[in-house]
């Protein structure tokens, strides 16, 4: 009898993942306002979209290596905490870190589920 929560499993932590990148990937378009020149403006947007690409990555990892790719995301919300620490509200913490600790526990579940 085929589990019919193993798909939920396998798909919530990359959906999270693709919502956050688009999130994320929102704050980019700041750059659009500042009035750079062509050049600038490239180079600020690859700047701003260097999070999204750090996501995007551990995602392709964590979509064939689940185990890694958990680890990946607990690593990379502890890293932003670490490194943003006290400059914000609590809140921000929760909304940019926590879908990061939530995928990468899912992912965690989700490689172990499998492995049974």
């Amino acid at each position: 009898m085929k589990n019919p929560i193993h798909p939920v499993l396998f798909w919530a932590p990359r959906g999270l993942v693709i919502l956050l990148a688009i999130f994320i990937s929102l704050f980019a378009l700041d750059v659009f306002g500042e009035g750079y020149d062509f050049w600038q403006t490239l180079l600020a947007l690859f700047m701003h979209l260097l999070p999204t690409c750090a996501v995007l990555l551990a995602l392709a990892i964590a979509w064939r290596w689940e185990r890694i790719g958990g680890i990946l995301f607990i690593g990379l919300g502890a890293y932003y905490i670490i490194s943003f620490g006290g400059r914000f509200n609590w809140s921000v913490y929760l909304i940019i870190a926590g879908p990061l600790f939530l995928a990468g526990l899912l992912f965690l579940v989700n490689w172990k589920v499998k492995a049974r």
